[in-house]
């Protein structure tokens, strides 16, 4: 009976240290950064000067709320089109962390969604009439033409990573697939480009991608299983 006792004691010493070995303690807070392709593009490109900000918030395990938040001004120069988009922003939606971490990790493999919205001007800085006639050639036209008061909004599929550098300092990149859900166009023109969704391909679809350097800012902990 006291070797039973031993026995029995001995075992559920054994499942206490198992099951507070398989207890871990997960980490809760706000992520914030920029996006270094926007960032580095602004000194390289004459033609382009933009600036993001990034940020998720972990609601559970595996959901993350995330959004960015930026500005663009670019020109597009086209073999018979010139034109300047200015304006802002925002996107907000959520991360789904498909990636299971080990021990203290705390990177992403994730898939996620974003509804964006915009406003912005586009001004025709100059556009070239095409003819035929060969003694006539192509005549360049400069008028100008400014168009305020702008706006459109689009759902974006987001699939990407991030992955932790040094102490709460992560690197992350991602893609971007957009569709366009409304849009107010200028008057005799066309929104051939939009800040926060990029150049728009057949009226509808969009394709973009980030690079970013964010902060974890731990908030409280959370113990859960491994």
């Amino acid at each position: 009976m006291a070797l039973m006792l031993v026995s029995l004691s001995t075992f559920a010493q054994k499942q206490t240290k198992d099951t507070v070995k398989q207890a871990r303690t997960e980490r809760y807070g706000l992520r914030v950064g920029v996006d270094l392709h926007r960032l580095t593009k602004s000194f390289y490109d004459k033609d382009y000067k933009g600036f993001e900000v990034v940020g998720d918030y972990r609601l559970t395990k595996k959901i993350y709320i995330a959004g960015e938040l930026g500005n663009e001004n670019k020109t597009v120069n086209d073999d018979q089109l010139n034109f300047t988009t200015k304006g802002s922003y925002f996107k907000v939606g959520f991360d789904y962390n498909t990636y299971e971490n080990w021990l203290d990790m705390e990177n992403m493999i994730y898939a996620g969604m974003r509804y964006g919205v915009g406003s912005f001007s586009q001004e025709l800085n100059s556009y070239t009439i095409y003819n035929t006639n060969p003694y006539f050639g192509q005549t360049t036209v400069t008028p100008g033409t400014k168009f305020d008061g702008l706006n459109a909004s689009w759902i974006e599929l987001v699939g990407g990573m991030k992955a932790e550098l040094f102490n709460n300092l992560y690197l992350g990149v991602s893609v971007r697939i957009n569709y366009l859900v409304s849009e107010k166009k200028p008057e005799n023109f066309d929104n051939l480009y939009i800040p926060g969704f990029n150049r728009t391909y057949d009226g509808k679809f969009g394709a973009g991608f980030n690079y970013t350097l964010s902060y974890f800012i731990p908030i409280y902990k959370k113990t859960g299983s491994k």
